[in-house]
Protein backbone atom coordinates (compact mmCIF):
# COMPACT_ATOMS: atom_id res chain seq x y z
CA UNK A 1 0.00 0.00 0.00
CA UNK A 2 1.05 3.47 -0.92
CA UNK A 3 2.43 5.75 2.31
CA UNK A 4 0.08 8.47 3.55
CA UNK A 5 1.61 11.07 2.04
CA UNK A 6 -0.55 13.57 4.78
CA UNK A 7 0.86 11.60 7.08
CA UNK A 8 3.88 14.09 8.79
CA UNK A 9 6.67 12.32 9.82
CA UNK A 10 8.18 12.75 13.38
CA UNK A 11 10.81 15.10 14.22
CA UNK A 12 13.66 13.22 14.97
CA UNK A 13 14.11 13.97 19.19
CA UNK A 14 10.70 15.36 19.22
CA UNK A 15 9.62 11.99 21.57
CA UNK A 16 12.85 11.36 23.00
CA UNK A 17 12.63 14.85 24.31
CA UNK A 18 9.25 14.91 25.62
CA UNK A 19 10.18 11.65 27.27
CA UNK A 20 13.65 12.72 28.53
CA UNK A 21 12.16 16.12 30.12
CA UNK A 22 9.82 13.71 32.33
CA UNK A 23 12.46 11.83 33.04
CA UNK A 24 14.30 14.60 34.38
CA UNK A 25 11.48 16.04 35.98
CA UNK A 26 11.28 12.53 37.63
CA UNK A 27 15.06 12.67 38.74
CA UNK A 28 14.73 16.20 40.31
CA UNK A 29 11.95 15.42 42.66
CA UNK A 30 13.43 12.05 43.66
CA UNK A 31 16.74 14.03 44.23
CA UNK A 32 14.66 16.85 46.10
CA UNK A 33 12.52 13.66 47.95
CA UNK A 34 15.97 12.03 48.76
CA UNK A 35 17.33 14.95 50.13
CA UNK A 36 14.31 15.41 52.17
CA UNK A 37 15.11 11.56 53.62
CA UNK A 38 18.65 12.87 55.00
CA UNK A 39 16.89 14.50 57.30
CA UNK A 40 15.48 11.82 58.48
CA UNK A 41 15.60 8.14 59.74
CA UNK A 42 17.13 6.77 56.46
CA UNK A 43 15.29 3.82 55.13
CA UNK A 44 12.81 4.24 57.83
CA UNK A 45 9.14 3.98 57.63
CA UNK A 46 6.94 7.55 57.03
CA UNK A 47 5.96 7.44 60.95
CA UNK A 48 9.36 6.12 62.54
CA UNK A 49 10.08 9.91 63.20
CA UNK A 50 7.14 10.48 64.99
CA UNK A 51 7.04 7.61 67.09
CA UNK A 52 10.79 8.17 67.45
CA UNK A 53 9.49 12.07 68.76
CA UNK A 54 6.93 10.55 70.74
CA UNK A 55 8.88 8.39 72.79
CA UNK A 56 11.28 10.87 73.67
CA UNK A 57 8.96 13.52 74.43
CA UNK A 58 7.44 10.35 76.93
CA UNK A 59 10.86 9.67 78.69
CA UNK A 60 11.75 13.66 79.13
CA UNK A 61 8.32 13.43 81.11
CA UNK A 62 9.01 10.86 83.23
CA UNK A 63 12.08 12.24 83.95
CA UNK A 64 11.12 15.38 85.36
CA UNK A 65 8.52 13.67 87.52
CA UNK A 66 10.48 12.50 91.18
CA UNK A 67 11.12 8.87 91.25
CA UNK A 68 8.20 6.74 93.16
CA UNK A 69 9.95 5.66 96.66
CA UNK A 70 10.90 2.19 95.94
CA UNK A 71 11.58 2.41 92.24
CA UNK A 72 14.41 1.09 90.65
CA UNK A 73 14.92 4.77 89.14
CA UNK A 74 15.06 6.26 92.56
CA UNK A 75 16.95 3.14 93.96
CA UNK A 76 19.25 3.55 91.38
CA UNK A 77 19.31 7.43 90.22
CA UNK A 78 18.71 9.53 93.09
CA UNK A 79 20.56 7.51 96.22
CA UNK A 80 19.81 9.17 99.74
CA UNK A 81 22.98 10.99 100.39
CA UNK A 82 22.98 11.86 97.18
CA UNK A 83 23.40 15.70 97.89
CA UNK A 84 25.83 15.31 100.76
CA UNK A 85 28.44 13.38 98.02
CA UNK A 86 28.02 16.09 95.64
CA UNK A 87 29.09 19.13 98.46
CA UNK A 88 32.14 16.42 99.51
CA UNK A 89 33.21 16.14 95.83
CA UNK A 90 32.76 20.32 95.24
CA UNK A 91 34.77 20.84 99.27
CA UNK A 92 37.07 18.47 97.78
CA UNK A 93 38.15 19.62 94.25
CA UNK A 94 38.05 23.28 95.76
CA UNK A 95 41.07 21.98 98.52
CA UNK A 96 42.49 21.04 95.45
CA UNK A 97 42.76 24.04 93.48
CA UNK A 98 44.01 25.59 96.35
CA UNK A 99 46.52 23.00 96.67
CA UNK A 100 47.76 23.64 93.57
CA UNK A 101 47.61 27.29 93.87
CA UNK A 102 49.83 27.19 97.35
CA UNK A 103 52.27 24.32 95.90
CA UNK A 104 53.78 27.37 92.99
CA UNK A 105 55.30 28.79 96.39
CA UNK A 106 56.25 26.47 99.06
CA UNK A 107 58.93 27.82 101.12
CA UNK A 108 56.57 30.97 101.52
CA UNK A 109 52.82 28.81 102.03
CA UNK A 110 53.72 25.09 103.36
CA UNK A 111 51.54 26.14 106.51
CA UNK A 112 48.47 27.01 104.60
CA UNK A 113 48.96 23.89 102.49
CA UNK A 114 49.55 21.41 105.92
CA UNK A 115 46.11 23.08 106.74
CA UNK A 116 44.27 21.94 104.09
CA UNK A 117 45.93 18.95 104.00
CA UNK A 118 44.74 18.44 107.68
CA UNK A 119 40.56 19.42 106.74
CA UNK A 120 41.22 16.92 104.18
CA UNK A 121 42.32 14.29 106.31
CA UNK A 122 39.65 15.36 109.58
CA UNK A 123 36.83 15.52 107.25
CA UNK A 124 37.60 12.60 105.36
CA UNK A 125 36.94 14.33 101.93
CA UNK A 126 39.49 11.95 100.16
CA UNK A 127 36.73 9.09 100.42
CA UNK A 128 34.82 11.15 97.58
CA UNK A 129 36.98 9.99 95.22
CA UNK A 130 37.00 6.44 96.63
CA UNK A 131 40.52 6.17 98.74
CA UNK A 132 40.39 4.05 101.72
CA UNK A 133 42.67 6.42 103.65
CA UNK A 134 44.54 9.33 103.55
CA UNK A 135 47.91 7.87 102.79
CA UNK A 136 46.67 6.21 99.71
CA UNK A 137 45.13 9.60 99.18
CA UNK A 138 47.89 12.02 99.15
CA UNK A 139 50.13 9.52 97.50
CA UNK A 140 48.12 9.61 94.46
CA UNK A 141 46.48 12.80 94.26
CA UNK A 142 48.99 15.00 96.05
CA UNK A 143 51.87 15.89 93.62
CA UNK A 144 54.62 16.56 96.21
CA UNK A 145 55.63 12.97 97.20
CA UNK A 146 54.03 11.16 100.02
CA UNK A 147 57.08 12.03 102.60
CA UNK A 148 56.36 15.90 101.97
CA UNK A 149 52.66 15.70 102.25
CA UNK A 150 52.84 14.17 105.97
CA UNK A 151 55.60 16.67 107.25
CA UNK A 152 53.00 19.29 106.30
CA UNK A 153 50.14 17.76 107.63
CA UNK A 154 52.23 17.84 110.90
CA UNK A 155 53.46 21.68 110.85
CA UNK A 156 49.99 23.31 111.79
CA UNK A 157 49.64 21.20 114.74
CA UNK A 158 53.55 21.80 116.31
CA UNK A 159 54.02 25.31 114.98
CA UNK A 160 52.68 28.85 114.75
CA UNK A 161 51.90 30.31 111.61
CA UNK A 162 54.16 33.20 112.00
CA UNK A 163 57.18 31.32 113.37
CA UNK A 164 57.48 28.60 110.92
CA UNK A 165 57.52 30.96 107.91
CA UNK A 166 60.01 33.21 109.46
CA UNK A 167 61.57 29.70 110.05
CA UNK A 168 61.11 28.16 106.47
CA UNK A 169 59.96 25.18 105.55
CA UNK A 170 63.50 23.48 105.51
CA UNK A 171 64.34 24.51 109.22
CA UNK A 172 60.70 22.95 110.25
CA UNK A 173 61.38 20.01 108.61
CA UNK A 174 64.78 19.61 110.53
CA UNK A 175 62.89 20.02 113.32
CA UNK A 176 60.11 17.72 112.89
CA UNK A 177 63.05 15.12 112.80
CA UNK A 178 64.87 16.08 115.42
CA UNK A 179 61.70 16.05 117.41
CA UNK A 180 60.81 12.36 115.98
CA UNK A 181 64.54 11.18 117.22
CA UNK A 182 64.20 12.17 120.56
CA UNK A 183 60.42 10.90 120.86
CA UNK A 184 61.44 7.41 120.53
CA UNK A 185 58.64 4.66 120.79
CA UNK A 186 59.15 2.94 124.96
CA UNK A 187 59.34 -0.10 122.91
CA UNK A 188 62.44 0.98 121.13
CA UNK A 189 64.27 2.02 124.44
CA UNK A 190 63.40 -1.34 126.16
CA UNK A 191 64.71 -2.73 123.51
CA UNK A 192 67.99 -1.13 123.60
CA UNK A 193 68.51 -2.05 126.99
CA UNK A 194 67.93 -5.51 127.36
CA UNK A 195 70.42 -5.84 124.30
CA UNK A 196 73.72 -7.67 125.02
CA UNK A 197 76.80 -5.98 125.81
CA UNK A 198 79.08 -5.91 123.21
CA UNK A 199 82.48 -8.08 123.92
CA UNK A 200 85.62 -6.90 124.44
CA UNK A 201 88.21 -7.49 121.85
CA UNK A 202 90.89 -10.63 122.68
Amino acid sequence: MPKNPHKSKAKPGSQSGGSGTSRASGRAATAKEGGKRRLGLRGAAPWAARHAKKHAEEAAARNREPPRPGSARATLRTPGDADSIKARITELHQALVRIRGLRKNLNDSFVQLGEVLVRIRDDKLYEAKGYASFEAFVEREIDLGKTTAMRLVRVPAIFIESSARRLGMDAVFAALDAIDAVATPAEHKSSARNALPLKPPK
